[in-house]
């Protein structure tokens, strides 16, 4: 709105929580022609005696579904209640039912309705995938969702669940931040800029603070909560394929929740049936340890510790270290000895594993890891046999994770041009 509002000559100023009161409430102190805030906010500068609403002209409520959903009805009634006599209102909604409808029967005359855009986003657009797991296969299969489709938003049910699950899927190697409306201003904006810049390869997200989010080339949205509602179907899944492209949308299914899913899929007529998860790219479904190194998809930054090449680390089969009949040619890994004791010295001596490692004393530095330590020792029956060396010991190295993871709107008002100048002298607003 500011640059409409430069053009006429009028001042605009936005409130809302999550940044500090004072500033606004200086800002407010020369008086506003428009004000765009939250419910809360604007309650709380109410009660400051910061801003009177008893000359509002012109109402605009916002995504009034969302706020019905969020709790936000009664303090928008409050608002309306303190509002002039009689102001025009305009109301925004996905949905006109319900606390809506309400809404609109006991603060509108006559109101006239119209429907712009289309009522659903095109769910033919996209690919949808619903397979069947429990949640602790989740967040490795996530991984691995994302590491294959690329750019995604993943729908938590809670808050809380969208902290953890980002900061599960950073430790698995794919970077993601979470964003909800326990974060503060700040923070939801660097988390969508990480994410618009391809710094976090995935945003965690509730239902509620997704709404506003615009992020071009979304490859990829995963429910990971899963959900069995039309509109919160529809809603989530639109945040891929828009503006002509072609998007991916993965639901996990609670095993309890499958005949919801399989009513839900009908009314949209999804001929998509549920499934365990397949394989991913031809693998096996990944452990955390292995979604690590997944290449990265293009646009997105590798995580400390994947540019390690795999010819580096341990070889294991089955869990085990590699004792017998290890493939010939396999590469040892030498160990340095310890100074002043020579223990370890002949872990490579034997694909057997039999023989304990030869103790001998002495201050100075052992032979080389692989050779033995006296001539006693050596001998053509001594060296490695069948297979080759065998790995040394010691500790694989350790996977390290990338860098730490990473409210809604609300109405706005508005007053006629008479008396601007008056009332911006006296720091009124609305």
């Amino acid at each position: 709105l500011a640059p409409m509002l430069a053009a006429v000559g009028r001042h605009g100023l936005a409130v809302y929580g999550g940044v500090g009161l004072q500033p606004q409430i200086n800002r407010l102190s020369s008086g506003v022609d428009v004000l765009v805030a939250t419910p809360g906010r604007l309650e709380d500068l109410i009660q400051q005696r910061v801003v009177s609403l008893t000359e509002v002209e012109y109402v605009v409520i916002d995504e009034a579904d969302r706020m019905a959903d969020m709790g936000f009805m009664p303090a928008v009634k409050r608002l309306l209640d303190q509002a002039g006599d009689d102001p025009q209102t305009v109301l925004y909604s996905a949905t006109l039912d319900g606390e809506v409808a309400k809404l609109t029967k006991a603060y509108q005359s006559n109101p006239v309705r119209h429907e712009v855009g289309e009522a659903t986003p095109d769910l033919d657009k996209m690919t949808h995938y619903f397979w069947k797991l429990p949640r602790p296969e989740r967040i490795p299969l996530c991984a691995s969702v994302i590491a294959t489709f690329g750019r995604t938003i993943v729908f938590t049910r809670t808050r809380h669940g969208a902290d953890r699950a980002a900061r599960q899927l950073t430790r698995a190697g794919v970077p993601a931040v979470p964003i909800h409306g326990n974060r503060s201003q700040n923070q939801r904006q660097r988390a969508l800029d990480d994410f618009a810049r391809g710094k976090a390869a995935a945003l965690v997200a509730t239902d509620v603070a997704a709404r506003g989010i615009h992020v071009d080339a979304v490859e990829c949205v995963v429910h990971f909560d899963p959900v069995d509602e039309d509109s919160a179907y529809v809603h989530r899944s639109g945040r891929t394929a828009r503006a002509g492209a072609r998007g991916t949308v993965v639901s996990f299914v609670d095993p309890g929740q499958v005949k919801d899913v399989q009513k839900m899929k009908r009314r949209l007529e999804l001929p998509q049936e549920i499934t365990p998860p397949p394989d991913i790219d031809g693998t096996p479904l990944p452990h955390e340890e292995t979604a690590t190194d997944m290449a990265p998809t293009q646009g997105r930054t590798a995580p400390p510790g994947r540019e390690r090449a795999r010819d580096d680390r341990p070889r294991r089969s089955g869990g085990q270290a590699q004792k017998r009949g290890a493939k010939p040619g396999a590469k040892a890994k030498k160990r340095k000895p310890d100074r002043g004791n020579q223990r370890g010295q002949h872990h490579n001596q034997s694909s057997e594993g039999s023989r304990k490692p030869h103790r001998k004393g002495g201050n100075g530095p052992g032979p080389k890891a692989g050779k033995s330590a006296t001539k006693k020792r050596s001998g053509p029956n001594r060296g490695p046999k069948q297979g080759g060396p065998k790995a040394s010991g010691g500790r694989p190295p350790q996977k390290r994770s990338g860098g730490r993871p990473g409210q809604g709107k609300g109405s706005q008002g508005g007053r006629g041009n008479q008396g601007g100048q008056r009332r911006r002298g006296q720091g009124r607003t609305s």
